[in-house]
């Protein structure tokens, strides 16, 4: 057991609660009207604010989505906060977790290719934060086009990941856990955007309510790598740093000798869930199909 344990949930619970914070703040300012109301209007007369309760005409310039919520102040500095500090905490995750598996199997590309997705999504998150949709719109689209695809990617990787490293009951149930997680976020995202690219009041809800799902389905992930780290030692991240320097160094090797250094360099990836280790990490062609 490490400190370790506590980053991915602390990561989640910090920006589902945030996020929810914000929108409660949008909703009492009179930003965005709450995601309940499903009755909009073409125009509204200037009302009377009643602060402490929402607005009772909503435009379609009301609609909750993430975004809009943290457009204006003061919403909109705790929605930068969240954005840098959540990006921070999730490159943090995606190098832990890269290091982790190479710490225990050899060098593996669907690892790597997790861990540039997950700092690419990092990247779009402090863009959507720190340009709001109100004030910067290609920017803020451009981190939102660029945060979302690569937090699924990301979260997709994982997923074959965790299966392969599996090896007690409790780990396939995790893997199959994360998968339904993948499916909810593929399916959720996808109906976002097709409901967003129309000018239906109902659809444009609807698309607020499937980016919603989407965002808190991403971070409940991020939070389940907790199982993992509690196998996490501070050898973790040298490991992972030291075979990227390794691998960097162009050391040439016949076929033997490099068989004989993939063999002899594999470590077991201790599980969570046993007291077992796993051996049978292959990121091959080959084994990938086998998925």
């Amino acid at each position: 057991m490490t400190a370790w344990i506590v980053l991915p949930v602390s990561l989640s619970a910090f920006s589902i609660t945030g996020i929810w914070i914000v929108y409660a703040m949008a909703v009492m300012n009179h930003h965005v009207c709450p995601v309940e109301n499903w009755s909009y209007n073409v125009t509204c007369t200037e009302e009377m604010a009643r602060p402490g309760f929402p607005k009772t005409c909503c435009t379609i310039q009301d609609i909750p989505l993430i975004s809009k919520c943290g457009s204006f102040p003061p919403e909109s500095c705790l929605f930068s906060l969240i954005g840098n500090v959540g990006a921070f905490m999730v490159v943090m995750v995606c190098l832990l977790r890269y290091a982790q598996v190479i710490e225990h199997s050899h060098r593996c590309w669907i690892n790597t290719s997790a861990l540039v997705s997950g700092c690419t999504n990092a990247v779009g998150l402090v863009m959507v934060g720190n340009f709001q949709v109100d004030h910067a719109k290609s920017l803020h689209y451009v981190g939102a086009g660029v945060a979302f695809p690569a937090g699924l990617l990301f979260v997709c990787l994982q997923c074959v990941l965790t299966y392969r490293v599996a090896v007690t009951a409790l780990d396939y149930w995790m893997a199959y856990f994360r998968v339904a997680l993948a499916i909810g976020a593929l399916v959720s995202l996808i109906l976002s955007g097709i409901f967003f690219i129309h000018e239906s009041f109902v659809l444009q809800h609807a698309a607020a309510i499937c980016e919603w799902v989407f965002t808190v389905d991403i971070l409940v992930f991020y939070g389940t790598f907790t199982y993992e780290f509690g196998t996490v030692t501070n050898d973790t991240m040298m490991a992972g740093l030291q075979q990227v320097h390794h691998h960097g160094s162009g050391v040439i090797m016949g076929p033997g000798s490099r068989a004989s250094t993939l063999g002899g360099g594999t470590k077991g990836l201790k599980s969570p869930g046993g007291s077992s280790t796993s051996t049978h990490l292959n990121c091959t062609p080959e084994s990938i199909a086998m998925l």
